[in-house]
Order: C-alpha cells, then sequence, then structure tokens
C-alpha cells in the first residue's frame, strides 16, 4: 500500500506492525518507560513477550531463539542501564555470528546531546560490536530500518543490529509504508568452484572436514552427511557446533575445540585437503591458531563462507567459496561419488580415536562424580533433548563425553560468555515445549543469569538446571595454578543453597552429593513437572577430566 493511503500511527504501532510483516512471533525484553508506546502496541497482536528478570538474560533468550529459528532474536530493553546490561548478548551474537536485533528505548529527541537522564550514543557504544547500531529519529522510517536491520542481521555473516527509539518518536504519529519481507539471501556455490573441490578430492589422500558457523537448517545438516557418506570423509565439529553432525556417525571424528583429542588434532593439522565449511576457525577451534598456519595453511585449504569478507581475512585459501551452507551442502550433496577412497581406514580410525577419547570418564576425586553423571546422562537423554550451557571447566564434560545428534540439540556461546544456560533454556522450553531442556552450569556461571529461573517459574517451563558446584571460579583458578601456583586469590566463592534457591523461586531443589544418588535425583526433578535445579556439590580438585588442581600447582612449581 502506497504510504499516502496509509492511516496515521504512533511510531510505536508502525514498529510493531513492522516487526509482525517480518514474521515475529516472540519477544523478550525487560520494560521501560522509554519504550512503553511500542509495549503497548504489542497488546493488540498475537506475538508472545517474556518477561525477563534483566536484560542480559532477555538478549541471550533472544540470542538462543536465532539459533532454533534461524529468523533474528527480537530484545526490548529500557536506556542506559538496560542497554548496558544487554551488552554481553550482542558480544555472543556478534562472535558467534547470530542474527540479533536489540531495540533500545532512547531519550526524546528534543533532549539529546544534554547528557539527559540514562542518554547514550548507542551508535558510538555498540558500533564495534555490531553490523549496524542507528538510531531511528523519524517514525515514517521506521519500516526502512526494521526491513535493514533484519536483511543486515541475517546475510552474509549474521550477526547483531542495535536500533535506538527515542521515546518521542514512538509515541508521536506518523504516515508509514508497509514494511517488505525480509529474507535470507542464498549464496550458491559456483559450479567450477565445486569441479575444482572435486578434483582435489579426487587426488587426496588424508582429507578432512570440519563444520561450524551458522545459517545451518536441518536440511543443510542432511546434505553435508549425505556428502560426507558419499566420500567417505572424517568429520569434526568446530568448539560448540557439535549439533552439525551426529555424533553416533561412523564418520564423526569429534569436537575441534578447546583441549581437543590430540589425535583429532594431529590429523587436522596432518590433512593434505582441510574442507572448513562456515566456520572461521578462530582462536578457540584452531587451538591458539595452531591447527592452521597463518597466513599460508600447510593443508590445502578449501574455505567456505557466506561472506566474501571472511575468505582469506585470516588463512589464504588454496579455493575460497563464496556459499552460504545450506547451498553449499546441497551442491556438495549432488557431486557423484568418487572413483577412489584411499582415506577409509583413516576415517574408520577416526571414528576410533573419537570413542576412545569420549568413552568412560575417568574416575574424579570426591563423593559426587561429574564426570559419571554426564555419562549416565548421555545413555539416558532423548535424542532431541535441548543441551544448553554457558562457559567454565563444567562444559569440558559436556563437550567431550555427551553425544550431540541434530540440529538444536546444542545451545552454547562460542565467545565463552557465563551466564549462557539458563537464559537459553528458558527460550528453547518456550519455542520447544515437548523437547527435554537441560541447561548446565557452574556456580560462578549459575549466579550470572540465575534469576531467570524465575522467568522459567512464571511460564511454567520445565526446563532441568544442574549447577556443578566447586565453590570458586573453576577455570581462573586452574589458570592461575599454572601462572602463579599457590598464590589464590579473587577465584574463591561461598555459594548459597541452590536447591532451596530454586525452591524459593516456586521451582523443585534437589542437592546431590553422592554419584548414586543423582538418578534418583534427577527422576524426581523430571517427574515434579516443574522448572527443577539439581544442585551438585563436587570436588574442587576435579577440575578437568585429565587432572587435578594439585597435579596443576605441583607441574608448574617443577617447571
Amino acid at each position: 500500500m502506497d504510504a499516502t493511503n496509509m492511516p496515521a500511527r504512533t511510531g510505536g504501532q508502525i514498529l510493531v506492525d513492522a516487526l509482525v510483516a517480518q514474521g515475529v512471533d516472540h519477544v523478550f525484553c525487560v520494560p521501560g518507560e522509554s519504550y512503553l508506546a511500542a509495549l503497548d502496541a504489542f497488546y493488540d497482536t498475537d506475538v508472545e513477550i517474556t518477561i525477563c528478570r534483566q536484560e542480559g538474560g532477555a538478549g541471550m533468550m533472544a540470542d538462543a531463539y536465532s539459533r532454533l529459528t534461524g529468523r533474528p532474536g527480537i530484545c526490548f530493553v529500557t536506556r542506559g542501564p538496560g542497554a548496558t546490561n544487554v551488552s554481553p548478548a550482542i558480544h555472543i551474537a556478534g562472535q558467534d555470528s547470530n542474527p540479533l536485533i536489540v531495540f533500545i528505548g532512547q531519550v526524546g529527541r528534543d533532549m539529546r546531546h544534554r547528557e539527559a537522564f540514562q542518554e547514550v550514543d548507542y551508535a558510538a557504544v555498540f558500533g564495534s560490536m555490531t553490523k549496524w547500531a542507528a538510531e531511528i529519529d523519524d517514525a515514517a522510517r521506521i519500516p526502512e530500518f526494521v526491513h535493514r536491520s533484519f536483511m543486515t542481521a541475517m546475510n552474509g555473516r549474521p550477526g547483531p543490529v542495535v536500533l535506538a527509539l527515542p521515546e518521542d518518536m514512538l509515541a508521536g504519529d506518523a504516515i508509514a509504508p508497509a514494511t517488505p519481507y525480509a529474507e535470507a539471501i542464498p549464496t550458491a556455490p559456483a559450479p567450477s568452484a565445486m569441479d575444482r573441490l572435486a578434483g582435489l578430492l579426487a587426488t587426496a589422500e588424508k582429507p578432512m572436514m570440519v563444520l561450524g558457523g551458522t545459517r545451518w537448517t536441518p536440511q543443510a545438516l542432511n546434505d553435508i552427511r549425505a556428502f560426507a557418506e558419499t566420500f567417505d570423509l572424517p568429520v569434526g565439529c568446530q568448539f560448540r557446533r557439535q549439533m552439525l553432525f551426529d555424533s553416533t556417525h561412523p564418520n564423526y571424528a569429534g569436537d575441534v575445540g578447546i583441549g581437543p583429542n590430540p589425535a583429532l588434532a594431529k590429523r587436522v593439522r596432518e590433512a593434505d585437503v582441510l574442507l572448513l565449511v562456515g566456520g572461521r576457525m578462530s582462536e578457540m577451534p584452531s587451538s591458539s591458531y595452531t591447527l592452521i598456519d597463518i597466513p599460508t595453511p600447510a593443508q590445502t585449504l578449501v574455505h567456505v563462507h557466506a561472506s566474501a569478507e571472511e575468505l582469506g581475512r585470516v588463512y589464504a585459501p588454496a579455493l575460497g567459496i563464496h556459499a552460504d551452507v545450506a547451498s553449499f551442502a546441497a551442491a556438495a550433496a549432488a557431486l557423484p561419488a568418487p572413483a577412489r577412497r584411499p582415506w577409509s581406514d583413516e576415517t574408520r580410525a577416526a571414528n576410533a580415536a573419537y570413542h576412545a577419547w569420549s568413552g568412560t570418564p575417568p574416575p574424579l576425586p570426591g563423593a559426587c562424580d561429574y564426570g559419571a553423571i554426564v555419562a549416565w546422562l548421555r545413555d539416558r537423554l532423548p535424542a532431541d533433548a535441548v543441551i544448553c550451557n554457558g562457559a567454565g571447566n563444567y562444559a569440558t564434560w559436556l563437550h567431550r563425553y555427551l553425544r550431540y545428534r541434530g540440529f538444536g540439540t546444542q545451545l552454547a556461546p562460542t565467545s565463552g560468555s557465563m551466564g549462557y544456560g539458563v537464559p537459553a533454556a528458558v527460550a528453547a522450553k518456550r519455542l520447544e515445549p515437548d523437547r527435554m531442556v537441560l541447561a548446565f552450569a557452574g556456580d560462578g556461571c549459575f549466579l550470572m543469569n540465575g534469576q531467570e529461573f524465575a522467568t522459567a517459574v512464571q511460564y511454567a517451563l520445565p526446563i532441568l538446571v544442574i549447577v556443578v558446584d566447586n565453590g570458586m571460579y573453576g577455570t581462573i583458578r586452574m589458570h592461575q595454578e599454572r601462572e602463579y601456583p599457590g598464590r589464590v586469590i579473587a577465584t574463591p566463592l561461598d555459594n548459597p543453597d541452590f536447591a532451596a534457591l530454586a525452591r524459593a523461586y516456586g521451582g523443585h531443589g534437589e542437592t546431590v552429593e553422592e554419584t548414586a544418588a543423582f538418578a534418583p535425583a534427577f527422576e524426581r526433578a523430571v517427574a515434579s513437572g516443574k522448572p527443577a535445579l539439581i544442585h551438585l556439590k563436587v570436588d574442587p580438585e576435579a577440575i578437568l577430566p585429565t587432572t587435578t588442581i594439585s597435579e596443576i600447582r605441583e607441574k608448574a612449581l617443577a617447571g
């Protein structure tokens, strides 16, 4: 409809109508007076609103939404402190390449540049963390800004967008055009590039494929699996991207992440053709940039990425393929079977090495053996269970010993942000009520955004949170003992009774101090039908599957 035929609406109504036009069905927010006109406009729509307890949690929920749907997660926060509180989620979406749009209330246009109450220059603050940060100063341009924000967030290398909304702009009337629907634009690989890839594989002896990045879909995962099977390639997944390939598949070689299986790291280094699909092989998956030489890799590197700017940015590829992962996977699945696959024995060996590495966790110090608990869960969780976590050494066991089976089964920040697991679990259960959703968190990690357990209670979302309590910021303590052995400072934690806290929120709480007590506690938690928390009290010595705090200290002192 031509703008001249549109009725006058408030800026808030124009904005909400523009979001509905984009298919937005869910918004995560902490309310604020700076965007009341937008909140009021939501009143007359079917858009679900999740009211959160802190802006960081709201942003992380929106980020998790984007991982499950492929569309931008939408978050609304108020100005000043509300905006700075959401910054961790913006950073996560940036480093993890997830589409996220954060709308921030702003002071009135007539008050700008006076340092009015909670005034912030959001383009300046978030410019380096986003793909685009702007302020909408004219309500008639809202459809333009919203359409551009969706296109920017989804296309190329996806990422976050921040739009500031002056309070008077939202409250005032304007006439604005309809908002066109924004879609992620497919970028298909050139036929000549696929021919070159087939040619490189035809002469390879030790090829390897590593999957990462975003813009994956269930169909893309099916296609990449078909390609891996046709060529019998060993397949690794980048740090916290393990859901991209079924870890029970005979071609799976393991997690190319922090502290990877040494046999897997060796395979990546010694591959003659290394096919990197979708990922960037940044610091964590590259083992601090040691697996691939910079700028010229020792391997024949084939790098597939949806953003032309990422190709050659760090590693000079022998073959750069500018394509989104779904288009590449479809083209790869259509390649004819090779005449020879001399690496098949290596593929079986890679899978055997993965199972040897990720089979039975070694026993840990203390009465409550976290490794044994993770192994117990691995054998009992549904294949489509959603596993969420933040950052901390507790996640090492998840990466190594759990089995991720498919799309949407893993929600975890590659940026290493703490506090992600509980908000992600809330979002996942809101979107996928019939799936089991588990959040893992360390004691330090949980208290970053554990207040969102109250959000789970408010919406009757029976998530299960497992808090691994070792009484310290364990990852930092580990590094502290390596670098300054015995000089412990700023890492011990005195913690609350987490199970009692869960019950205080209105959920179900269990405390587990011995391994044998976990299974019945888990069954009671699931049977409760409530948001539930299991408080694991583990020995602080159990810092990694392969070593203890004391061993790290002794080694550092001896070295």
